[in-house]
C-alpha cells in the first residue's frame, strides 16, 4: 500500500490503553504527531498480542544488534488524550522495524464489512489505514503500559477461568452446588 489515510511519521506520543469500567472497557491505540491525533479501537486480546509482539521484537533487536543502545523504560506515565474518537476498528495490524532509521512502525488497517455482510479484504485500496512510526523507547513504553492496563481487568475465577463481575459469578464448574463467587 502506497498511501495511508493517516501517516504519523514520527509520532510524538503513542499509547495502547482502555477506557471504561472493567468488563465494559473499550481498548484502543492512540498516537499524536503534531496536531494530528488518531485513535483506533481493538479488542483486549489484540492489545495483549500487540504488547507481547512489540516487547519480543525489541528483545530480538537488542540480541541481533548488540551495538544498539537499549530501548529505555518510560520515565513518565503514559496517558490517553481526550476526546477519544476512534477513526475505525482495527481489522489487521502489522509491526516492523526500519533498521536505517532505527524506528519501529505499526500499520493498522480498518475492519470493513460490506453491504452483504462480508469482510472487505484489508489489502484493497479503499480500506482506511494508519501508519505509526515510533522510537524503540516509545514502543517499549506502549508495550509495558498495555500489559499493565490488561492486568487491571476483572479477576478470573480460580475454577473455570472466566471473569468475575462485580455482581458476582456463577461458576459452571460448581454444577449448581455452590454459592456464586463475589469479589
Amino acid at each position: 500500500m502506497s498511501e495511508f489515510t493517516y501517516d504519523l511519521n514520527p509520532v510524538d506520543h503513542i499509547i495502547a490503553d482502555a477506557m471504561g469500567e472493567p468488563g465494559k472497557r473499550t481498548f484502543f491505540v492512540q498516537a499524536r504527531a503534531g496536531r494530528e491525533l488518531v485513535s483506533l479501537v481493538l479488542e483486549k486480546q489484540e492489545v495483549h498480542n500487540l504488547a507481547v509482539s512489540v516487547l519480543q521484537l525489541l528483545e530480538e533487536l537488542e540480541n541481533k544488534h548488540p551495538d544498539l543502545p537499549p530501548a529505555t523504560r518510560a520515565k513518565k506515565a503514559l496517558y490517553a488524550e481526550e476526546p477519544i474518537e476512534p477513526a475505525f476498528r482495527i481489522g489487521q495490524l502489522m509491526i516492523g522495524y526500519d533498521e536505517d532509521d532505527d524506528q519501529v512502525w505499526l500499520i493498522a488497517k480498518a475492519l470493513i464489512i460490506n453491504e452483504q455482510g462480508v469482510i472487505v479484504d484489508p489489502d484493497e485500496e479503499t480500506v482506511p489505514s494508519v501508519r505509526f512510526v515510533a522510537t524503540r523507547t516509545q514502543m517499549r513504553a506502549l508495550g509495558e503500559h498495555a500489559l499493565e492496563v490488561i492486568s487491571k481487568g476483572r479477576p478470573l475465577c480460580p475454577l473455570c477461568g472466566r471473569p468475575i463481575d462485580r455482581e458476582g459469578h456463577f461458576c459452571p464448574r460448581t454444577d449448581g452446588h455452590a454459592m456464586p463467587i463475589v469479589l
